[in-house]
């Protein structure tokens, strides 16, 4: 490295950190200290970072390489951002602000060149990890020749190494054979309530080492090589190797002076050692004992540089100083510490920085601004601008194959489905891509796997099958395959759609990802599904069996509050089809919608037909059921295929003078049919909603009332259409073997009396019959609730309920 590009470095790195300590500072005094408690963790955390991410940025990235940049780095990434030409000034000033730049980096809400948006702690971490797969399965299948391998790179806080879903990735990772893969740990040995606990770095390096990683410490700068090789230099090494964490924080926020103190009285007068510390000032001992390698530019250059020599994954240890370059730096409050408006005027000081200057480019910069700006245009991350790449989208057929069989289950009819799409040779087929947590063949994707074949870069042949012994499944791993097999962790199976989803928009190749999982352990991965669809990743999920209707399995087994999550999640259609003619038009609209990128209306005028944005696409959620189904005999007419999709269409439509409507979602379908019937006899005009996605019938519901409010007065969502001819003194019963919640809004819409039946505890093991009946959504419960309703003679096939 030369010593001028060395310098152009070091200048950047100072403009980097004033840039992101101004745009805290300004953040909090602007605008009332509405929130210093978390900008005061920005202050320090950023400060730690900035020689790594000012290396990596100006010098180790390409723009193939992909990074996840840990939570309070975000005042770092954006200002280098902001040096690159990707964030503005005024989205920077208003960091925080309505409109600004997100506190913390976002793929949706910023502007500027996020690749991994930040979620909780760990999840971008182990995003990166996923990404690398994906990538790899890009290229085995020849795809993306144009677009380079590249590495995928987080930046991570020790302390967020305690998150339990990195050591998960770390295992399949594993599994996998994981390649170009970079894991930066800022080890700066605080947390956000302390000092982490001694010798944890050793830990680190046995973990990562036994997974296979490459494992690189970086602890000592430049500045204390140089001083180790001095006469009494292996004494001052021994010393900071045997200094406690809680110690050497305490000194370095103490300054030179303690320093001086503690070095002498700990060391005693050992000649060489003592010469070496007195030749320095205190400034300058101070600075020569906060030179850790994770601060030192030439170090971590040297050492990305030697890391691009393969494509293992590296884990690179790099010693920091929380707080580094600040007053606050190494105090252990300091994550919610601010500088003072006085210590801030100190900083512009010592920095250059003239009053009204704070935002200029190079201001207080020792170089040139036209060689900087040249340096700058020159950077290789920065070759290609921005590197949010695009995809062309894959033909979706006019319909899906509904398989015709009297009595289904909808997992069934997914899996029936696949199949035939397996069989076919076409686009869809071809860019589909499944994977599941251990639980392929009992979600129904076997006879997918067994046609297309599971992926690894190296083949690997079914054992079971080359003994000739007999099996209903293929197990055969090629780099043509196209199913990917996880372990049984649900964290996992979310972050891997959300890196498979994005493959368009970081590889430039469309993947339509389809991940399958038990509806009750949704709640597991949770957080990774909402990391998923905060990144506007797409896939579709199918959850797969659902509700109390797992009877024999018990309460654990058995989801209540999944439709709720369905409902609640942005970014996530949810739909819960009882039939499996339902099911293939849903599945058809999911790869359809799931390549929405929103740059026009449909051209059918849904978004004003049904109030919802399908333009702009998203991801799909399908909760299935194992339940057996006698299938209805119908034709699907495009209206019908439009009303599902809607989320609603009537089974029975009521008539004029209709005293009871019954409206059911998903497997609980025969016994509101069965309702119906036996109370037609008694009540005038029944009807029968088949509520096919409460999601977007609600979300259709809530935005044309919005639109209301607005001014739109003519505004009418699908529910309402719907509902337009009911009496007033219609009732409503709605059923699913979910929580009542989910459907207790309908009765809001016309202003409609309203009996909610549902599951609100947990289940139990037992027959479906008795679970039912024990829950009061069985046949005669719902005939139960009608009549309470809708008072009038008693229904004669009614009994009474135990």
């Amino acid at each position: 490295m030369t010593d001028e590009r060395l310098a152009h470095l070091s200048e950047l790195e100072r403009k980097v950190l004033w840039l992101a300590t101004w745009t805290i500072h300004n953040a909090n005094h602007l605008r009332n200290n509405e929130d210093g408690l978390k900008i005061g963790g920005h202050q320090a955390s950023s400060a730690s970072l900035a020689t790594i991410m000012t290396a990596l940025y100006f010098s180790a990235l390409r723009p193939q390489d992909r990074v996840a940049v840990k939570p309070h780095a975000s005042p770092i990434f954006h200002a280098i951002q902001y040096l690159l030409g990707h964030q503005s000034k005024e989205k920077l000033a208003d960091f925080r602000a309505y409109r600004g730049a997100q506190s913390y980096p976002s793929r949706t809400k910023d502007v500027d060149d996020v690749d991994f948006s930040t979620g909780s702690v760990g999840l971008g971490v182990a995003q990166t990890l996923f990404a690398s797969l994906v990538q790899d399965y890009v290229k085995a299948h020849g795809w993306a020749k144009d677009w380079p391998e590249g590495r995928m790179v987080a930046l991570i806080g020790d302390a967020e190494m305690d998150e339990g879903n990195i050591f998960e990735a770390l295992l399949e990772g594993w599994k996998q054979g994981l390649r170009n893969c970079w894991w930066i740990i800022d080890y700066n040995r605080q947390s956000l309530d302390a000092v982490i606990r001694e010798g944890l770095f050793s830990r680190f390096e046995a973990l990562f080492s036994a997974f296979g990683w490459e494992v690189v410490t970086l602890k000592y700068g430049s500045l204390l090589e140089e001083a180790f090789r001095e006469q009494g230099g292996e004494a001052l090494r021994r010393w900071i190797d045997t200094c406690p964490n809680q110690l050497y924080s305490a000194l370095t926020f103490q300054g030179g002076a303690a320093w001086r103190k503690r070095l002498l009285d700990d060391i005693g007068d050992q000649g060489p050692v003592t010469a070496l510390i007195e030749r320095r000032s205190d400034e300058a001992l101070a600075r020569l004992m906060t030179n850790l390698a994770g601060h030192d530019l030439p170090s971590l250059i040297t050492a990305f540089e030697a890391a691009k020599a393969h494509d293992k994954p590296v884990v690179f240890i790099a010693y920091t100083i929380k707080g580094f370059g600040l007053p606050l730096a190494g105090h252990k409050d300091n994550h919610s510490g601010l500088m003072t408006p006085a210590q801030m005027e100190d900083f512009r000081k010592a920095m250059n920085i003239r009053p009204g200057h704070e935002w200029d480019k190079f201001e207080g910069l020792g170089v040139d601004a036209r060689k900087l700006q040249a340096f700058l245009d020159a950077v290789p991350f920065n070759a290609r601008g921005a590197r949010r790449l695009t995809a062309p989208r894959v033909p979706v057929p006019a319909e899906l194959p509904a398989p015709k069989q009297a009595e289904m289950s909808t997992q069934q009819g997914f899996g029936l489905v696949l199949n035939e799409l397996a069989r076919s040779d076409t686009a869809l087929a071809e860019r589909i891509v499944t994977t599941s947590p251990d639980v392929t063949v009992s979600t129904n994707l076997g006879p997918w796997v067994n046609r297309r074949g599971l992926f690894a870069r190296e083949a690997m042949a079914d054992t079971f099958r080359q003994e000739r012994i007999p099996s209903t499944f293929n197990w055969e791993f090629s780099p043509k395959g196209q199913h990917m097999e996880l372990g049984i962790a649900e964290m996992n199976l979310f972050i891997m759609l959300s890196a498979l989803g994005l493959s368009h928009s970081l590889f430039g190749e469309r993947l339509l990802p389809i991940g399958t999982l038990y509806d009750p352990f949704i709640a597991r991965g949770l957080d990774a599904l909402n990391y998923a669809c905060y990144q506007d990743a797409r896939f579709l999920l199918t959850a797969t069996p659902s509700g109390i209707t797992l009877a024999p399995e018990g309460g654990a087994h058995q989801s209540i509050a999944t439709p709720l999550i369905g409902m609640a999640q942005d970014g996530l259609a949810a739909f819960e089809p009882a039939f499996v003619d339902e099911l293939s038009v849903i599945m058809r609209f999911a790869f359809d919608y799931m390549q929405r990128s929103g740059e026009a209306a449909d051209e059918d005028g849904s978004a004003a037909r049904s109030w919802l944005r399908d333009e702009t696409g998203g991801s799909v959620y399908l909760r299935l059921s194992t339940r057996p189904l006698a299938q209805p005999q119908r034709t699907m007419s495009a209206d019908l295929a439009r009303d599902i999709i809607d989320g609603a269409y009537w089974l029975r439509e009521p008539g004029p003078n209709s005293e009871i409507v019954v409206a059911y979602a998903g497997a609980i379908a025969p016994e509101a049919i069965a309702a119906v019937g036996l109370m037609a006899e008694d009540r005038r005009d029944v009807g029968l909603l088949a509520v096919t996605s409460a999601d977007r019938l609600n979300a259709g519901w809530t935005a044309a009332s919005r639109a209301r409010e607005r001014g739109l007065v003519h505004a009418r969502s699908h529910v309402e259409r719907l509902f337009a001819k009911l009496p007033p003194h219609c009732g409503i019963v709605t059923v699913l073997d979910g929580h009542p919640a989910t459907l207790a809004w309908l009765g809001a819409v016309g202003g409609h009396r309203t009996r909610s039946l549902g599951v609100e505890h947990f289940g139990q093991t037992g027959s479906l019959a008795d679970l039912y009946r024990h829950y009061g959504i069985d046949t005669q419960s719902i005939v139960a609730a009608a009549e309470t309703l809708a008072p009038g003679r008693p229904i004669r096939h009614l009994r009474a309920l135990g």
